[in-house]
This record gives C-alpha cells, sequence and structure tokens, in this order.
C-alpha cells in the first residue's frame, strides 16, 4: 500500500509541475498577481509530493520489500542497513527520483527565500524550474518507473553493486546530486532574466548563492569520489579521468567560471551576456553528465544504466532545454548592456582571464571525454582517450591559473596600477620559487612538474593570506588583526577557497611526482623493503562479512626497527553478486600514507602491492577546505539581504479578471 502510494504522489507531483510550468509563466506574462502568487504553494506542494514518494520507496528497501522490482535488484536481506538506505539511490531508478526530489526542493527554496524577489522574476524562475522537473517526471514515470511490483516476489534480493556497498559511495551520490541539480537554478534565473530581457547587480547578487550552493556541494561530491576511487578500487589512483569523473568535473569548472563572471555581474554591471551564457552551460554540462551515466555511450565503472532508449530520453530534455535557452540568448543577447568600463590592467580583466581558463580547460576535458564517441561515429575508429592526453592538456591550464589568482584577487576594480600590486606580492614569488627549488633538490632525480607546482601551490596559499592581510589597510599590527577578524566572510571564503586549492594542488604534485610501489610475490613470514620501511606479510586467514567473504592478510611495516602499522588488505567475494572487490589497507599519517593491497595466491605466495603515498591526504584536506571556503562565502550577510531597490523596479501583478 505504501507503495502505491508512493507512485500515486511521484503522479500528482507531476501534475503539479505542469501547473506551475503554465500558470505562473502566463501570470508574469499577463501582470495577474494571484496567477504568479500560485508559484510559491505550488512548489512547495511539488516538494513535499515528491518527498513523500522517496520516502515511500526508501520504506520499500528499509523493509526488504521484495515485491517491489527495485529492491530485488538492488538489495539483500544480510546487507548492512546504511547500504540498505543507499540502494536507494545506487540505481538508475532510485537516483533519478533522488535527482527529482533535490530539484523540487531547490525550486522550494527558491519560493521560501525569494521573498525579496520581483515578482514577475520569481514567478518566471520558479516556472522554468518546474519545466524542468516536469521533463525528469516524465523520464521516471514513463521509461523508469521505481514503483513496478513484481507478480511473483523472491525471497531475497539479487544484492547492491558491492563496489556501492562502501561510506564513501553512500554519500558521494547525494552530494553531487546537489552540485549537479543547484546548477538548475542558475539555469532558471538566466532564462527568466532571458524572456524578461534584463540583467542588473541585483541579478547577479540573486543568482550568486545559488552557483556557490551548487559549486560548494559539487567540490565535495567529486572529492567523496576521489577518496573512493583511490581506496576501494585498489588501483592506488585517486583520479583516472573516467568518463563519469569527467561529467561531475566539467560542470565544476564551468560553475567555479559563473561564480566569478557573477562578480563582475554584481559589482561593474559588466559580462552580463556572458555571465548568462555561463549559467546555460553549467547546467547543460550537469544534463550531459546524466546523459553520459545513464546512456551506456561510454563506459564506466561509475556508470548507472546502459540504455540507449533511456539516453535518448535525456537527449531529448538536454536538446530542448539547451536549444531553448540558447535560441533566447541570441533573441536577447543584444540587450544584455555593459554599463562598466574597465582598463586592461584591473580585477575585472583578470576575472575575464579567469573565466576564459576556466571555460577552455572545461572544453578540453569535454573533447578529450567525448572524442572516442566522435571518432567510432564517424571515422569508425576505436580510440582511448586516457590520463596522458588530459594531463597534458589540462596542466598547463591549471599552472596559468594558479599564476592568476593570488594576482588578480588584490587588483583593484576599474583601474590598477601593476606595480603596487606587485610590490606587495614579490616576496610570495620569491617564497614559491625557493619552494619549488627546494622540492627539486631534495629529488633531483624527478621531473622539474612536481617542484614547479609545489611552488605555484605555496604560491597560492601565500597569496591568499596576504589577500586578506592587505584588507585591514594600514596602520599598527594591533589594529590590522583586529579588522582582519571583522572582514566580510565572502572575503574569508575567497581566501579558504583559494588556499584549499593551493593544498590540493600540492597533494597532487607530491603524490604524483614521489610515490613509491612496490610489486612481488611474498611468501608468508617474508620481509622485504620499500623505501625506508620494512614490509612482512605475517599472516593470511578467512573471515566471514555479513553478507561476503574474505581472504584477509596480516601486513606488519616497520621503521628502524620500530613498529609503525598492522594493515589487514582484504580480498572479498560477495556470493549473492557474484563478484569479488579488492580492500586496500592504508596507514593514513599527515605526510604519506602506506597503502597495502592483497592479490591472488600464487606459487606458494601472494601478489603483494605496496604504496608509499607522500602528501596524499592534502588532495581531501584541500578540497575540504575548498568547500569550507564556499560555505563561508555562503553564509555572508550580503546572499541573506537581497536589493529591496531591486524589488520596487519589480512588476507589481494585477488580479486575473
Amino acid at each position: 500500500m505504501i507503495v502505491e502510494l508512493g507512485h500515486f504522489a511521484l503522479i500528482l507531483a507531476f501534475a503539479v509541475s505542469i501547473f506551475q510550468m503554465v500558470v505562473p509563466m502566463v501570470g508574469a506574462s499577463k501582470g495577474w498577481g494571484d496567477w504568479m502568487a500560485a508559484a510559491g504553494p505550488a512548489a512547495s506542494a511539488q516538494f513535499l509530493l515528491t518527498a513523500a514518494s522517496f520516502g515511500a520507496l526508501t520504506f520499500a528497501f528499509v523493509t526488504s520489500d521484495f515485491s517491489v522490482a527495485l529492491v530485488t535488484a538492488n538489495s539483500h536481506t544480510l546487507k548492512p542497513m546504511l547500504y540498505k538506505i543507499s540502494g536507494v539511490w545506487g540505481n538508475h531508478e532510485g537516483s533519478l527520483l533522488l535527482w527529482v526530489l533535490i530539484l523540487t526542493l531547490f525550486g522550494a527554496m527558491a519560493a521560501w527565500f525569494g521573498g525579496n524577489l520581483p515578482e514577475t522574476l520569481k514567478a518566471r524562475v520558479l516556472a522554468v524550474q518546474s519545466s524542468i522537473g516536469a521533463a525528469f517526471f516524465a523520464f521516471i514515470l514513463f521509461t523508469s518507473n521505481p514503483f513496478l511490483r513484481l507478480e511473483s516476489p523472491p525471497f531475497d534480493g539479487g544484492d547492491l553493486n558491492p563496489l556501492l556497498q562502501d561510506p564513501g559511495l553512500a554519500f558521494h551520490p547525494p552530494f553531487l546530486y546537489l552540485g549537479y541539480v543547484g546548477l538548475s537554478m542558475a539555469f532558471s534565473f538566466a532564462v527568466a532574466a532571458l524572456i524578461e530581457g534584463r540583467v542588473d547587480a541585483a541579478w547577479g547578487r540573486w543568482v550568486r548563492p545559488w552557483t556557490l550552493a551548487a559549486w560548494l556541494f559539487l567540490t565535495i561530491g567529486i572529492g567523496l569520489g576521489s577518496w573512493w576511487a583511490y581506496y576501494e578500487l585498489g588501483w592506488g589512483g585517486f583520479w583516472f579521468w573516467d568518463p563519469v569523473e569527467n561529467a561531475s568535473f566539467m560542470p565544476w569548472l564551468i560553475s567555479a567560471a559563473l561564480l566569478h563572471s557573477a562578480i563582475v555581474v554584481e559589482k561593474r554591471e559588466t559580462l552580463k551576456s556572458w555571465t548568462i551564457l555561463l549559467a546555460i552551460l553549467a547546467f547543460g554540462f550537469s544534463l550531459i553528465g546524466a546523459f553520459i551515466v545513464r546512456s551506456g555511450v561510454l563506459t564506466s565503472v561509475h556508470a548507472f544504466a546502459n540504455d540507449p532508449e533511456r539516453g535518448i530520453f535525456i537527449l531529448a530534455i538536454l536538446g530542448v532545454f539547451m536549444g531553448g535557452a540558447f535560441l533566447l540568448f541570441a533573441l536577447r543577447a543584444g540587450a544584455m548592456q555593459s554599463k562598466g568600463v574597465f582598463g586592461l590592467v584591473s580585477r575585472e580583466s583578470a576575472l575575464v582571464l579567469n573565466n576564459l581558463l576556466l571555460a577552455v580547460s572545461a572544453l578540453v576535458v569535454f573533447v578529450g571525454t567525448v572524442w572516442p564517441l566522435f571518432a567510432e561515429m564517424f571515422f569508425d575508429r576505436t580510440l582511448s582517450v586516457g590520463p596522458p592526453f588530459f594531463n597534458a592538456a589540462f596542466g598547463p591550464f591549471v599552472l596559468a591559473l594558479a599564476v592568476v589568482l593570488p594576482l588578480g584577487s588584490m587588483l583593484p576594480w576599474k583601474r590598477a596600477k601593476i606595480g603596487r600590486v606587485t610590490r606587495q606580492i614579490w616576496p610570495l614569488a620569491v617564497l614559491a620559487v625557493a619552494a619549488a627549488l627546494l622540492a627539486y633538490a631534495i629529488f633531483s632525480g624527478e621531473s622539474a612538474i612536481g617542484p614547479i607546482f609545489i611552488g605555484l601551490a605555496v604560491w597560492l596559499v601565500a597569496g591568499a593570506g596576504v589577500d586578506l592581510w592587505t584588507r585591514t589597510g594600514r596602520g599598527a599590527f594591533s589594529g590590522r588583526l583586529s579588522r582582519l577578524t571583522r572582514l566580510p566572510r565572502a572575503d574569508w571564503g575567497k581566501a579558504v577557497a583559494h588556499a584549499g586549492l593551493g593544498l590540493t594542488i600540492f597533494g597532487i604534485a607530491a603524490l604524483s611526482t614521489y610515490e613509491q610501489e612496490d610489486i612481488r610475490l611474498v611468501r608468508l613470514g617474508e620481509t622485504y623493503d620499500i623505501g625506508a620501511y620494512s614490509v612482512t606479510l605475517t599472516g593470511v586467514r578467512d573471515v566471514q562479512g555479513p553478507n561476503y567473504v574474505s581472504m584477509m592478510g596480516t601486513v606488519e611495516i616497520t621503521r628502524d626497527g620500530r613498529d609503525v602499522a598492522v594493515l589487514n588488505p582484504e580480498r572479498r567475494f560477495y556470493p549473492v553478486a557474484r563478484m569479488p572487490t579488492t580492500e586496500a589497507a592504508i596507514d593514513n599519517g599527515f605526510t604519506r600514507d602506506l597503502y597495502v593491497v592483497l592479490g591472488e595466491p600464487s606459487q606458494g605466495g601472494f601478489a603483494l602491492r605496496v604504496y608509499i603515498k607522500p602528501w596524499a591526504n592534502w588532495i581531501w584536506g584541500g578540497s575540504i577546505i575548498m568547500a569550507l571556503g564556499g560555505a563561508l562565502s555562503l553564509s555572508d550577510r550580503r546572499y541573506r539581504v537581497a536589493a529591496g531597490a531591486a524589488k520596487s523596479r519589480g512588476a507589481k501583478g494585477v488580479p486575473a479578471e
């Protein structure tokens, strides 16, 4: 009964989404206040109905209701409760329901907290947002219904993919979807502004918090996915330029560009057309990501589905919304006239350069991701574009971006004197070069690429600190320190996010350049050295898990005769899914990870892979700090206080006759 109620709630939410798509839009064009006012209650109702539907599906998973086909295919009675819950979104149908739940949540939040928006703009934003919801409700109900019943329910289920039975993957999709779907709000604001034909500083201030929230969640989601790949897949890597990884990375890059571009719109009322275009592209790349994950056109360990028919439906959604938005953009771009002018050397110019670097780097990732598909379709050639291409093509843009960020953030608006800024920042350049030379001197036999990026990381972190300090003005140290604590949270957020990016670059550079690896066949009791550590395989035993059996090794690691760690790498086998997994054992440290993977038995011994991974945790520590910077900026009171003057410029509605 609860499952049927969930299905019925989903159908009602679809009906409400159609109502919300049409009525407020007509009301805004006619100036009918009561029709526009209907958008808010409709958005709330749409969210509550979708939440009820999602709750019903979750109840079916938690109670192991194997009369539901989706539960049978993705759950099992012996599975731990955490993975029963995460099984709700660990599949195509359930993840789509999570997608629309988040989509309707953002729409409802715009209704709840958008009281200071002009009446017509708010109505159009909620109507556009609901049109996206209507498309995805139709997708779910007509092609991917999660509530289908089985005529003859089995006694047990088929279990969730063992690779997804992990805490990192339990939380990775919700955060990623909060980012993906959050960009729909920027898209809705952009399309609403194109319909009205007006973009001003107030619009830039309204769109920035939504974009910032989406970027923040994308950062957390990408970081969780990278962390999961590092310890779960057993390959010892943190990023593989997999198509699905790229699908989340591209909107992250575009949303970062949109954040910086919206600043220029808010502060200087320029770059309006470019900012609108970025808002459209950011959500467009999110839809492209959904297509890659669910169509099966590109192979990935992360893919949810392999169904070309569903892929065609998503492609149709992409074509309708992107095509319509670009058509509106072509018709209205001429009306988005910029008011501000700025010199070649100014913060505006630095932000333009920042945007170009981010946008082109996203284009590089996009081309590398889809090129195998185009090569097969048009040239009948099977190609593989892997890390060598992406590292060579993407690396220079990261380098240029890292150089520009500290300098650009310290330039004044409108017109700047480069000499004044360089006098403040030249000690940082000396420090960065010294750090790079030190790294090269310590590891003289290694590539120079690592030291260069380590120097850039120091440049970014130190530049963020100097940027904050210069905002305190002049005077005594104590006075400047007091003013430092009173700086707006947005200033602190920007500096913290830039510093987090620097720490992530440092971790990637150090790990990629100085990692040590040893793979060999080891017998029980055998000891050997890797770097400064001694490794001994002391035992291997069988272990029974809740829904798996495991071959668990015991590896003792010492340094100079002192015990460092005892690690237990595993090879698990899930009988229901009939699938093996590798569980790496990791001794985490501040400056290094010891990473051990147990392989198959062979010739009286066991394959053992041991890695020394320097500064690995700084990659994810930097991601956390970047997200913290976004949260600090989002908490700035200026984002919670809308422009009242702009509201007064909005059209006042009259009742419909």
